[in-house]
C-alpha cells in the first residue's frame, strides 16, 4: 500500500507558482473525463427518447442532443480545472498560441467545423430536406460538426464538407415547404388537333393522385416544331424525394401514350424528305427478302 501511495503521490508537475499535478490527480483527470463522456452519452440518449414523442423536427432534436453534449463535456473541463486548482488565466497564453498554431495547420478542418455550427444555427439546410449539389439529388440525412451527409436518389451516400454548403450554390427543393412544379414536353405529328390534344392532357394531368388541384396545373401549346407541334404541361406536387417525382412524370406519359393511342393521335418523330438531283435516270430493283441476305 505504501507504494501504490508513494506513486499515486508522485509529483509530475510542480511549479514555483504552487501548481502541483500528481499521478492521482491525472488519473482523476481520466476518470472524470470517461464519466463527463458516459453521463453526456446517457442524457442524450434520454433526451432523444423524450424529444422523439414530440413534434419537433429531426434536425431540431439532433441540434438540443449536439448542445447537451458539448455542454457537459464544458462542465467537465471546468471541474477538471477546480479539481486540479489551475486558474482559466494560466492557459490564457497557452490557449492562444495552440489556436495560432491549430489555425495555420487545420484551416480546412476549422472551417467546416464552424460551418457546420452556422448550418446547425441558421437551419437552411435541414435533415430530410431535398437537396441539389454537383449535379445531383439527394436527401440530407444529417448535418455534422464537419460534414454533413446526403444521401443519392440510388442510395449512395456522399459525405460534403460543411464548407461547401455554405460557399457554393445548393438549391433546397423543400427549404419552405414540399411543393415542387415539374413539367412533361409532347410532341404530336402536324395535322393532329390541338384542342383535343390540350383536353387528353389535362384529363391525363389532372387525374394523377399525386398531382395538386392548387396551384392548377397548366397545358400549353408551347410551339410549331420542326417534325411535331409542341406541348407542354407544367403541374405541382407535393413530393418527399426526387425518385417520387420521377415516378409521377412516368405515370403521366404513360397515361398520355394510351390516350394518344385510342384517340388515333401519333406522337411524333423525326421525318426527312430525300431529294436526288442527277443526269441519269435511277436504277430502282426491288428486292426479295432472299435476295437480300445473299
Amino acid at each position: 500500500m505504501n507504494e501504490i501511495q508513494a506513486f499515486l503521490n508522485f509529483k509530475l508537475v510542480d511549479t514555483a507558482g504552487g501548481l502541483v499535478i500528481s499521478v492521482a490527480d491525472v488519473l482523476l483527470v481520466l476518470a472524470l473525463i470517461y464519466a463527463g463522456y458516459l453521463l453526456s452519452r446517457v442524457i442524450e440518449f434520454f433526451l432523444a427518447r423524450r424529444l422523439a414523442k414530440t413534434s419537433l423536427r429531426a434536425d431540431l432534436v439532433i441540434v438540443i442532443k449536439r448542445i447537451s453534449f458539448y455542454s457537459i463535456f464544458l462542465m467537465v473541463g471546468l471541474t477538471i480545472m477546480g479539481v486540479l486548482g489551475i486558474p482559466t488565466t494560466a492557459f490564457a497564453f497557452a490557449t492562444g498560441a495552440i489556436a495560432i498554431g491549430i489555425g495555420f495547420g487545420a484551416q480546412n478542418i476549422i472551417n467546416n467545423f464552424i460551418s457546420g455550427w452556422i448550418l446547425i444555427a441558421e437551419r437552411p439546410i435541414r435533415v430530410d430536406d431535398i437537396i441539389e449539389i454537383d449535379g445531383f439529388f439527394g436527401v440530407v440525412k444529417n448535418v455534422g460538426t464537419r460534414s454533413t451527409l446526403v444521401q443519392r436518389s440510388d442510395g449512395v451516400h456522399i459525405l460534403v464538407p460543411n464548407s461547401k454548403l455554405l460557399e457554393n450554390t445548393v438549391i433546397n427543393w423543400t427549404l419552405i415547404n414540399g411543393l415542387i412544379r415539374s413539367q412533361v414536353r409532347v410532341g404530336v405529328a402536324y395535322g393532329s388537333d390541338p384542342d383535343q390534344v390540350l383536353a387528353i392532357l389535362e384529363k391525363c394531368v389532372v387525374d394523377r393522385r399525386e398531382v395538386l388541384a392548387e396551384p392548377k396545373p397548366e397545358f400549353v401549346f408551347e410551339d410549331f416544331g420542326d417534325n411535331a407541334l409542341v406541348f407542354d404541361t407544367y403541374f405541382w406536387c407535393d413530393v418527399h424525394g426526387e425518385k417520387t417525382l420521377r415516378a409521377a412524370r412516368s405515370d403521366i406519359r404513360l397515361s398520355i401514350s394510351r390516350a394518344f393511342e385510342q384517340a388515333g393521335i401519333v406522337i411524333a418523330f423525326p421525318q426527312r424528305d430525300i431529294h436526288l438531283y442527277t443526269s441519269k435516270p435511277l436504277d430502282v430493283q426491288v428486292l426479295k427478302p432472299a435476295e437480300t441476305i445473299r
